[in-house]
């Protein structure tokens, strides 16, 4: 199967939702979200660390420095408590969208 573009904003999302579930690093979280995805989505780095800087930014996730399962040097991300308010209200805008998306495409 071809890889999938992620729609706009869905990234955050998807982020927030694998940090939700144990601090990780940048690498890790995307092969969590390819793996979750069946191998449909694939996250670049181009697209990834933009996106954690912005989550950080905004306070809804946390970094330090650790060691990664190779002994490397490595950043790990977590999920701060305004992170988990905004994944639940992201979870609920995203009910919404496929709920509409779901509506027109069996009415059109």
């Amino acid at each position: 199967m071809a890889k999938t573009d992620l729609l706009l904003g869905t990234l955050d999302m998807l982020i927030l939702k694998v940090l939700q579930r144990e601090p990780i690093h940048g690498f890790g979280i995307c092969q969590r979200i390819h793996q979750l995805s069946d191998e449909v989505l694939s996250v670049g780095e181009g697209s990834l660390y933009p996106a954690l800087y912005r989550l950080q930014d905004q306070g809804w996730i946390e970094s330090e420095w650790g060691q990664s399962e190779n002994n490397r040097k490595a950043k790990y991300y977590r999920l701060t408590k305004a992170g988990r308010k905004q994944l639940d209200a992201e979870n609920v805008g995203w009910e919404r969208m496929c709920l509409a998306i779901r509506q027109v495409m069996q009415s059109a």
